[in-house]
């Protein structure tokens, strides 16, 4: 797909012909330099944004062809979000702020009470849902944010700099949870990140430069070998002979 911005002589190529596939079930990382395009993609495959040309199949559907109301629903049912600044609302407990979701469906689902156990559970957040988050830790209340963007049992999770604003302890053990996410509910997840160690967590990555598809790194062996290939990858992106070992 190709995003331009702007009109005639100031128009600016965000996206340039950009392809690539996420498989299901896939944990994947967005990685470039600044001003790659990496908030430009996820906005358009959010469906916050559309793209100038081309388009966005998620689950078989082309969400680039849906009207606004179709993608309204769309967003609520199939997606989930997941913000460096939590987005959590100070007034609601930790169990109104993960079931907000589902409170705002035409109808509440059959089973609503056991997708709060479940997500509660994964997420370690059962001895917190009658706090508010002003009584929680960062760390804490990005795994709430993180519980929220699940419960509707998404077909995939978008995750902005989700370790931005997390010291390294809090940012491990949020992204352990999000493997864990991924490995028991099987849910797909596009993580933007430009830390490496949180790329590392991935089981892929994709690189872009000025808004086109780079090239990309699987995770074949340990972590450490895929954060190498990352720091590589990072090092031959910026032009330089960076190696870690």
């Amino acid at each position: 797909m190709t995003k331009m911005y702007g009109h005639r002589q100031n128009r600016v190529q965000a996206l340039n012909d950009l392809s690539f596939k996420i498989d299901e079930g896939e944990f994947v990382g967005i990685m470039g330099p600044s001003g790659a395009g990496k908030s430009t993609l996820l906005n358009i495959m959010a469906t916050i944004d559309q793209p100038t040309s081309g388009k966005v199949v998620v689950g078989g559907q082309d969400v680039t062809a849906m009207s606004d109301a179709e993608l309204a629903n769309f967003r609520r049912e199939e997606l989930g979000f997941i913000f460096q600044d939590f987005n959590l609302l100070d007034n609601l407990t930790v169990k109104e702020n993960i079931a907000l979701p589902l409170t705002l469906t035409p109808k509440l689902p059959a089973d609503f009470d056991q997708r709060i156990v479940q997500v509660s559970e994964i997420l370690g957040l059962n001895e917190l849902l009658n706090r508010y988050p002003s009584e929680l830790s960062i760390g804490q209340r990005q795994r709430v944010a993180s519980a929220r963007a699940m419960i509707t049992k998404p077909k995939l999770i978008f995750a902005d700099e989700p370790t931005g604003s997390l010291d390294s302890a809090a940012a491990t053990e949020l992204l352990r949870y999000l493997t864990e996410i991924n490995l028991q509910e099987d849910i797909t997840i596009m993580m933007v990140t430009h830390d490496a160690f949180t790329a590392s967590y991935c089981n892929r990555i994709v690189f872009i430069k000025d808004g086109a598809y780079f090239a990309e790194v699987t995770k074949h062996g340990s972590r450490q070998q895929f954060f190498n290939s990352i720091i590589d990858m990072e090092a031959t992106i910026s032009g330089g002979h960076t190696h870690v070992r």
